[in-house]
């Protein structure tokens, strides 16, 4: 038997904290090493953080985390382990994002990414140089390019995220040059469900590469991507790890790289495809012999024993359902981004919440409040302040709702009306009007600017971070306001569908029994800008508002395509009204582009969100001819 132990861990970075970033990972590699791990990941761009987008232009931010990547060797020597950490480097005008291998002090290698993603939420390539294969060249004096690394307990193929997804990446040419360990540094965002695909396609490329792949994930939130961790490790197609989300830490497991290459030689399929590769041409990857380099301790490493003792038995099922899995990923991402962003920026000592007593800030409240008990479990209320601003259109409902939530969370709650200062803005609207009434949509506007004008006030004062709580759903048709409810410094559900905000709180309901909660559920979704407001009513149905925004921005769908789409989903309501509404919502979004783009950085919990710089890209100034038939 050839045991190795994997250690796979997730480090908080923060972007440009090159120092504090190394200094995470150094303590970890000493805890890896003390407990014998034989091979230690880290993840993507661990020195830089991650994503450092167009800082990556600044020579110095490249050429910096070449000494701290030396450190990071010079004090892990000691140490009988090697640790493959993600770094940047500048050679010859390129920026590459490379894995480092290190080990006995020193930087055995770099190999650079291939695939670069120009999708969704991400542009390595408009930054980044691509790593080719065959490519070696020399960086500083030490190798980089397309090379796999002999230890004393066998063949480690490093690449990094991307390379991974795709099916022409490098581990076909690296397995087939003699890559037993495959190692993937990852930098992969949180996405809804998106855990099961990644655990889905680590154990596929390991069993169609006949390889052991050990799948590192960065953790933490910078600039509203939040990553979830979650490292695999997986050999031949089988599970053998998952290590732990939403936190800072490391995990390990022990295999055997003789069952890798015993299950290789028994592979039929997989010994004729590598003599097609090589008889079509296929070049090997070199392979860098570090035999001597450092001489790891395995000696103390025993056989992993399968759960029950038993080779036959399946493994305790923890497996959550699918309505705890959806909403505790959602809590727990959107809380780890507040708090990520709160920290990181060292700009803030409090957090400030404008409590209306409806769903969106009610949601908001309690993601904050979740991630104040992890900052503050012996007092989490202290961290955060919520306002209550009524005007005339506020109903006692409403009021008592947000009071009650507040009392049951140990949230300070101050009541400020806003009634008389819209008095005042209303008559100076009308002088500046020439004594013509304002519409009633101007009314409705003056409450909200008011409000946020005043949570401005309140955040300049005291530091507090204002959180915005506009949903995604509403924000799509500009049912918010400029300068009003569409402003705050950090927007936590803005890719918050609204049927989502309102599954998430039945959730919270069922599973904290919080008053507060039950109080605003009770009453239908408003703004109470006017009397007797409701969303739906204003709008649409929600499903169906939500249903038009997926199938529009999502599926690409013209509005023909839509109404055929939507006529399957809700046989209930007639096509004629049906039609309205998707007439309705294309207008809208159309319409409300201009709005959206104004709105605050907003946390990423998926592929569709409104977030004009990192997915949906759209013109502000557009035609709508093209959507129509004939």
């Amino acid at each position: 038997m050839r045991l190795v132990k994997l250690g796979l861990a997730s480090v908080n970075t923060t972007v440009g904290s090159f120092t504090r970033n190394t200094d995470k990972a150094l303590a970890l590699a000493g805890k890896m090493a003390a407990e014998g791990v034989t091979l230690g990941v880290f993840q993507e761009q661990l020195i830089a953080g991650y994503p450092a987008e167009d800082m990556v232009q600044w020579q110095g931010f490249m050429d910096r985390q070449w000494p701290e990547l030396e450190r990071f060797a010079r004090e892990t020597a000691p140490l009988p382990t090697v640790f493959v950490v993600g770094v940047g480097v500048a050679h010859q005008g390129l920026r590459l994002n490379c894995a480092a291998v290190v080990a006995g002090g020193r930087i055995l290698g770099l190999v650079p990414k291939e695939k670069l993603p120009t999708y969704s939420v991400f542009y390595e390539a408009r930054t980044f140089g691509r790593g080719q294969p065959g490519m070696a060249e020399v960086h500083r004096g030490v190798p980089l390019g397309d090379y796999l690394f002999h230890f004393d307990f066998g063949v480690v193929s490093p690449e990094v995220c991307e390379d991974i997804w795709s099916a022409d990446g490098p581990m076909r040419r690296r397995t087939y040059s003699g890559a037993e360990l495959v190692v993937n540094l990852s930098a992969s965002p949180f996405r809804l469900g998106f855990v099961e695909t990644r655990r889905e396609l680590i154990a596929t490329r390991a069993a169609d590469h006949q390889c052991t792949i050990a799948y590192c994930n960065a953790v933490g939130s910078n600039d509203g991507l939040i990553f979830d961790g979650g490292g695999f490790l997986n050999q031949n197609g089988r599970h053998v790890m998952e290590t732990p989300r939403f936190q800072e830490g490391y995990a390990a497991a022990v295999v055997d790289l003789d069952r890798t290459l015993r299950l290789r030689a028994e592979a039929t399929t997989w010994r004729v495809d590598r003599e097609s590769w090589l008889a079509q041409g296929g070049q090997a990857v070199p392979v860098l012999d570090c035999t001597q380099v450092v001489h790891t301790k395995r000696d103390a490493l025993t056989y992993p024993v399968p759960p029950h003792r038993s080779f036959f038995l399946p493994s305790p099922d923890t497996r959550r359902t699918a309505r705890d899995a959806l909403c505790e990923d959602i809590l727990d991402a959107l809380s780890l981004g507040v708090g990520d962003y709160f920290e990181k920026t060292r700009a803030f000592k409090v957090l400030g919440i404008a409590l209306s007593g409806g769903r969106d800030s009610l949601l908001t409240l309690l993601i904050a409040h979740r991630y104040a008990k992890r900052a503050r479990p012996e007092n989490p209320g202290s961290l955060i302040q919520a306002f209550y601003m009524p005007s005339r259109y506020s109903s006692d409902a409403t009021r008592d709702a947000a009071e009650t939530i507040a009392r049951e969370l140990g949230v300070a709650f101050q009541v400020v009306s806003i009634d008389e200062a819209f008095e005042r803005e209303r008559e100076v609207a009308k002088t500046m009007l020439g004594g013509k009434d304002v519409t009633p949509i101007t009314e409705q506007n003056i409450q909200a600017r008011l409000r946020a004008q005043r949570m401005w006030n309140w955040s300049n004062s005291c530091g507090g971070l204002f959180l915005q709580t506009g949903n995604m759903s509403e924000k799509s048709v500009g049912y918010t306001t400029i300068g009003g409810d569409l402003m705050g410094a950090l927007a936590v559900i803005a890719n918050v569908p609204k049927t989502v905000v309102m599954y998430l709180l039945d959730y919270l309901q069922d599973t904290t029994g919080y008053e507060g909660i039950r109080k605003v559920l009770a009453k239908p979704a408003g703004p109470e800008l006017a009397h007797d407001q409701v969303g739906e009513e204003e709008l649409m149905p929600f499903p169906i508002l939500d249903a038009c925004f997926y199938l529009y921005g999502s599926e690409k769908l013209t509005p023909a395509e839509i109404l055929q789409a939507l006529t399957a989903m809700f046989p209930e309501v007639a096509a004629s009204r049906l039609s309205g509404y998707v007439e309705k919502f294309v207008r809208l979004f159309q319409q409300s582009i201009y709005k959206w783009v104004q709105s605050p950085l907003s946390l990423h919990i998926g592929n569709l969100d409104l977030d004009r710089e990192r997915a949906l890209q759209l013109p502000v100034v557009t035609g709508t001819e093209w959507m129509r038939q004939g």
